[in-house]
């Protein structure tokens, strides 16, 4: 997932277009812990390995259909946006394999608390790292979500590193991404050109030490690995598309329907305790992202955005 500040559209106004890739990629999002589980007995490392490998044919069928291969190209010969671009690799390696480790582990709703909280995180970064000032409201918001980490951590004794993790991979990653000056297609498939090798060799190891999980007769577990290039490239794509016909006031609103399945899931289909510190903390989370959302259209109403 990305948030609202990853990707700004290149129009004031929403589109039919825009919309239905922004929402379709926002429910695949929310439905891929149901995926995952069903690869909750293959290590993270592997999965991650194959999410790499077969996002590729499908981010250069793509890229080639679009007939927008120059700037990659040009970025494979710059030292500069090719050191970036494994900078970029690095990050979303790391969020992917989180991720598939909270779901195999029922940590779903860590998932979601770090998916939720993402934002507030990207709005800190932007204070800290690139000098922006916060305005009341957020200040308000980031504190709000503090506290409710701090609950949580309270109550388990430890912090809730999964949903760390992933707020600060995936914040890191889309500040990263920003300096990247390509298109997010054409950054994609940069990402997975870097990753492949590296996971090409990984998957090769197991496949001679006999931990490999694909079976060339086309099992069950083939099939699954496969689908994560589908699972993988396909909303990333199709948010990437209807980015650039939205306001970035609707992104903003709409970012939280895959936190908000991912929840659901948690809750009502794997049936994860939701004990007392999380019907605390949870709604804080909601409750700061409402502040930080009504300020936000406020400012961008007054901006005449």
């Amino acid at each position: 997932m990305r948030p609202a500040e990853a990707l700004a559209p290149k129009t004031n106004e929403d589109t039919a277009r825009g919309l239905a890739f922004a929402v379709s990629a926002y429910v695949f999002w929310g439905f891929l812990p149901l995926f995952m589980k069903l690869l909750a007995h293959i290590p993270p490392a592997e999965v991650v390995a194959h999410r790499v490998i077969w996002s590729l044919p499908i981010a250069a069928a793509v890229l080639v259909a679009l007939g927008r291969t120059a700037t990659l190209r040009e970025a494979l010969r710059t030292p500069r946006m090719l050191a970036m671009g494994c900078v970029t690799a690095a990050l979303v390696s790391i969020n992917w394999g989180i991720y598939v480790w909270a779901i195999a582990n029922d940590r779903t709703l860590d998932a979601a608390l770090g998916y939720y909280i993402n934002p507030l995180f990207s709005v800190l970064l932007g204070a800290v790292l690139l000098g922006e000032r916060l305005n009341r409201a957020q200040l308000v918001a980031i504190g709000l979500a503090a506290a409710a980490v701090l609950i949580l951590a309270l109550d388990a004794g430890r912090l809730p590193w999964a949903a760390v993790g992933l707020m600060l991979s995936w914040g890191f990653y889309a500040l990263a991404k920003k300096q990247l000056p390509i298109g997010p297609n054409q950054g994609f498939l940069l990402e997975v050109l870097i990753l492949t090798p590296p996971a090409l060799a990984y998957i090769g190891w197991l496949v001679v030490t006999g931990q490999s999980h694909f079976d060339p007769g086309f099992g069950p577990d083939t099939w699954l690995l496969l689908g994560c290039g589908v699972v993988t490239a396909v909303p990333l794509m199709a948010y990437a598309n209807g980015a650039k016909g939205l306001r970035l006031s609707t992104i903003g609103v709409l970012q939280y329907i895959a936190p908000t399945m991912i929840f659901l899931c948690a809750v009502l289909v794997f049936k994860e305790p939701f004990g007392q510190a999380r019907m605390i903390a949870f709604p804080m989370i909601w409750l700061a992202l409402v502040i930080y959302s009504v300020a936000m259209l406020r400012g961008m109403r007054r901006a005449g955005v």
